[in-house]
């Protein structure tokens, strides 16, 4: 019997091991005039970790202990951002807290050893705040581990940062019996469809509060309007939702980080309507996506008119989850010049095959406009099965208004093996809105099992593409 995802995660990821490549020969890159190599310098010039002074506050000097640690973490960083910066230091065992807040200059730093694990008690996460829920304007509950505002701020160490969500904690709020709601429990959907129909109307934000009495679940880690963000080393697990949501920011490092969240929407790293962010080393096994760049939804995209540009992701390792990369689909506020690099989808020995449906998938709708410029992956080994390497799609939701398609356009995949997949890529635009100039090459797709598909687009290239048949 093949193993479900979650056995899997229980064997621990330290022994996925990424297999050699083998691709058709390459051309020289310098010969690719699409290539624009002095746009991703230039986001990495920009990309700078902060630095924390050699100052250390453990939480214990300021009153936490085990069962209850919430306090006594906010001292500490109180304390430690007072006297110019530092580390908070988390000391191995398991402290139970609720909500987080950081100040600038502060590293919360967890040693080996040690599990912050979040309290399941959704009046921990009160007051609201203001944030984003599915891209969407609000006030809500606050993430488990929030700054706003603040100026360089990290989360480190090599501890776990558990937040405890399961079908008897936060999942069930989807209305799914998969996570263990059944009828007479409380869950989403009316609180979903009212924010969407806010949106659609462009309520106040101001009427727009959720929170108390309300099924919208938090994120677990969410910087709002902070510079200069480091996220590095940890474990993060069983978010609510959500679980890096780096959101308005600018200059972020995520780096070495695994996230392990099985949950509904439970996504790994979604930076939203951020500039230069950096995805480097890390590892996901997730539900949803492991990466989804976002910008805003329909009405509140184009209103607040924040992009996600100068995003690089590369030396990730994906054990499961929906797409390793996608774009959206909540991306109204546009995405430009994206840079993938280096990715790892092995096959699991236990598993005999990858639990992912995309590479990258760039995803929209009819309501979304937007736009997406510039995305460039390469240098891609997938040794299992996955569902279509490469998507472009305008349907990714139906209803609501059918004339504000997204601008897509540029996209690149370059020296990309995959083993097995449905499609190789499927490539479908609108009649009145054609996807352009999206190019494929040096790459490899050994056993298919349907014909690629293309549609609706101007400008494809497929050179040096090998692609095999089941």
């Amino acid at each position: 019997m093949r193993p479900t995802r979650r056995q899997l995660l229980a064997t621990g990821l330290g022994g996925v091991v990424a297999a050699g490549i083998g691709l058709p020969a390459a051309a020289d890159p310098s010969a690719d005039p699409s290539a624009d190599p002095s746009v991703e310098g230039l986001v990495r010039s920009r990309i700078r970790p902060p630095l924390f002074r050699d100052a250390w506050f453990p939480i214990t000097q300021y009153g936490a202990t085990p069962e209850d640690a919430t306090a006594g973490i906010a001292a500490a960083i109180s304390a430690c951002h007072r006297a110019g910066g530092g580390h908070v230091v988390v000391p191995p065992g398991v402290w139970h807290t609720g909500a987080i807040n950081l100040l600038s200059y502060v590293d919360l730093h967890l040693e080996e050893g040690a599990t912050l694990r979040f309290s399941t008690d959704p009046a921990a996460y009160l007051p609201v705040v203001r944030t984003r829920w599915q891209s969407v304007e609000l006030y809500n509950y606050s993430s488990l581990i929030r700054a706003e505002g603040q100026t360089g701020i990290g989360i480190t160490g090599k501890g776990v940062l558990d937040g405890a969500g399961d079908n008897e904690h936060w999942w069930y709020w989807i209305g799914s019996g998969q996570y263990g709601w059944h009828t007479g429990l409380p869950n989403q959907r009316a609180d979903w469809a009212e924010l969407e129909r806010m949106n659609n109307e462009q309520i106040p934000l101001e009427e727009r509060v959720f929170g108390a009495g309300h099924y919208l679940r938090p994120s677990f880690i969410q910087p709002f309007r902070c510079e200069g963000v480091l996220i590095e080393g940890v474990t993060v697990k069983d978010s609510p939702m959500w679980t890096i949501h780096p959101l308005e920011c600018r200059n972020v490092t995520v780096r070495g980080v695994t996230v392990e969240n099985l949950g509904p929407n439970g996504d790994g790293c979604n930076p939203e309507s951020c500039t230069d962010v950096l995805i480097r080393d890390c590892t996901f096994a997730t539900h949803d996506d492991c990466i989804a760049i976002k910008s805003g939804r329909d009405a509140d995209g184009r209103r607040l008119g924040m992009p996600s540009r100068g995003i690089i992701v590369e030396d990730c390792t994906f054990v499961s989850g929906g797409a390793a990369v996608a774009v959206g689909s909540e991306m109204s506020g546009g995405v430009a010049d994206v840079f993938v690099r280096r990715l790892s989808a092995p096959a699991d020995p236990a598993a005999d095959e990858a639990y992912l449906q995309w590479l990258l998938c760039v995803k929209s709708t009819s309501t979304r406009g937007g736009y997406v410029h510039t995305v460039d992956v390469r240098d891609v080994d997938s040794r299992a099965w996955m569902y279509r390497p490469l998507e472009i799609t305008f349907s990714y939701q139906g209803g609501g208004d059918q004339s504000l398609f997204p601008d897509v356009r540029d996209i690149r995949l370059d020296a990309v093996r995959v083993a097995r997949a449905e499609r190789a890529y499927r490539v479908v635009g609108a009649q009145t809105q054609h996807i352009r100039s999206v190019a494929i090459s040096n790459s490899r797709f050994d056993e298919v099992a349907a014909e690629a598909v293309v549609q609706y687009a101007d400008d494809v290239t497929i050179r040096n593409v090998w692609i095999g048949q089941t």
